[in-house]
């Protein structure tokens, strides 16, 4: 009879524990519960494993993110741009758009104003460049374009959260009760609109927005801004 070989215990990493590995099992966790429920711990217990073993393959957290970022940004088509500044700027912001609503626990990171994908740049400097090219100074172009992101970032936040609170509800929703509650002598207009209210705000308005708020930007090039 052969003898069993005798097991001393894991000597090394399982095969199965790569960066690729870590780095879907992380996206899967960003996309079911958000950045904040993303640890190391976590992670780890997704994969059967150690968070010490993890740390062979990324140093932290941080750094887990912006592979994350970099991948994603690598994996959108750079499209060509159009040569008029205007409408570059509004494709060029367009694509922050979509980007962002492929991914939007990518939001939530990039709100923090600290990790950013390089890749992702090409972005920023068309919407920058093409601001400038409409008029804008270099410090109303940067202007510009935080106003932008604030909108985008706002608008695709708002959407998320509500599409995952609504599907958890097992009521309906008390905006709609309260809605319902208003009387026309104090709420002329919203008991008009009442009915409507959800309808209208489910609406994807995110380029008609986008492009009033392009004009009113550019509207505004060369007019001193006040400071508080």
């Amino acid at each position: 009879m052969t003898p069993r070989t005798r097991r001393t215990g894991r000597t090394g990493r399982p095969p199965r524990l790569s960066q690729e590995a870590i780095l879907t099992a992380a996206e899967r966790i960003l996309d079911e519960d958000g950045p904040e429920k993303l640890s190391m711990r976590r992670l780890a217990q997704e994969l059967s494993s150690t968070a010490m073993a993890l740390y062979h393959h990324v140093r932290d957290k941080d750094e887990l993110l912006l592979l994350l970022l970099e991948r994603h940004a690598e994996q959108f088509p750079r499209p060509e741009l159009p040569t008029e500044p205007r409408e570059r700027l509004i494709a060029a912001s367009q694509v922050l758009h979509d980007i962002l609503a492929e991914c939007p626990w990518i939001v939530e990171v990039l709100a923090s104003d600290d990790l950013m994908a390089v890749s992702a740049l090409w972005i920023v400097e068309n919407m920058i460049d093409a601001a400038i090219e409409c008029g804008l100074s270099p410090e109303e172009a940067v202007y510009a374009y935080r106003v932008i992101w604030y909108y985008t970032a706002g608008e695709l936040t708002i959407r998320v959260n509500r599409e995952r609170h609504h599907a958890g509800l097992e009521r309906p929703p008390h905006r709609d009760k309260a809605f319902a509650a208003l009387t026309p002598e104090d709420f002329p207009r919203l008991a008009s609109l009442a009915g409507q209210w959800d309808e209208i705000t489910a609406r994807d308005t995110h380029r008609q927005g986008l492009m009033a708020i392009v004009d009113g930007l550019l509207a505004r090039a060369g007019t001193p801004r006040e400071r508080a």
